[in-house]
């Protein structure tokens, strides 16, 4: 019988052959949330809305990808989940610096992408699961997307969690006709959130009404769903008996 040992000495030899990603630039964007920028040793071709599977410390996760497929830099959007409430990865990533490299599987995977087939994308996420959408809403406007509309709507605990809000805004303010970004905080009375003057409740509650604010035809729309397995789940509940269509991706559920 193969001891535990025994396997995490396979694994780290396994990831050790495995290509490696450069940790280029981080950011810190709140007390548990941080930008991380990596520059792949190989090249690391992907469609906007799928992830890379990253490691270091013997742990590999994967995370969706921020940044457009044209961009020379691997964009990732992290949660940094205490080890206390399961946190593996991400407290290793949170102490990495500039200059260090993890491990990282040389393909993308994730059929998390642009449905060109519909004309209406109503994208819903919480926090860190914002990053695929602004991937795909990255790439549709470097490639000049027309007669596709996009509906974003966002959900967090706390306004200082939106980290993607500025150019969403401005790619609303540039692109009216094509661009609708709404945020909601779910804590509307914790101090965070002292300024909020926007939409409250959580993401999940809300997507109907917009929906019916919009008046997308259903057989011309899709609903990404992409964050808390929570969301997901309710979302689907609510919107499933009525006909919508939906793609959702999920995999981070173990940890962000």
């Amino acid at each position: 019988m193969t001891t535990d040992p025994e396997r995490q000495a396979r694994l780290l030899e396994r990831l050790a052959k495995l290509p490696k990603a450069w940790v280029a630039k981080k950011q810190e964007v709140s007390e548990d949330l941080f930008l991380m920028w990596l520059r792949p040793e190989v090249p690391f071709p992907f469609k906007a809305g799928q992830y890379i599977t990253i490691g270091t410390g013997g742990i590999e996760r994967p995370y969706s990808i921020a940044s457009a497929p044209y961009e020379k830099l691997i964009e990732l959007f992290v949660e940094y989940v205490l080890p206390e409430y399961g946190g593996k990865l991400t407290p290793l990533l949170w102490e990495m610096h500039v200059g260090e490299s993890v491990s990282m599987r040389p393909k993308a995977k994730g059929i998390f992408t642009f449905q060109s087939e519909y004309h209406n994308h109503v994208m819903v996420g919480t926090v860190t699961g914002v990053a695929p959408f602004v991937s795909i809403l990255r790439q549709s406007e470097r490639d000049g997307v027309r007669g596709h509309r996009f509906f974003v709507m966002e959900g967090a605990s706390h306004q200082d969690e939106f980290v993607y809000d500025t150019e969403l805004e401005r790619l609303a303010a540039e692109h009216p006709d094509t661009v609708t970004y709404v945020t909601t905080v779910s804590r509307p009375n914790a101090e965070r959130n002292r300024s909020w003057a926007g939409p409250t409740g959580r993401v999940n509650t809300l997507v109907e009404e917009y929906l019916a604010k919009w008046s997308l035809p259903k057989d011309d729309t899709v609903v990404y769903l992409c964050g808390n397995p929570g969301m997901i789940e309710d979302v689907q509940a609510r919107l499933k008996p009525k006909g919508w269509n939906f793609i959702e991706e999920r995999f981070w559920k173990e940890e962000e």
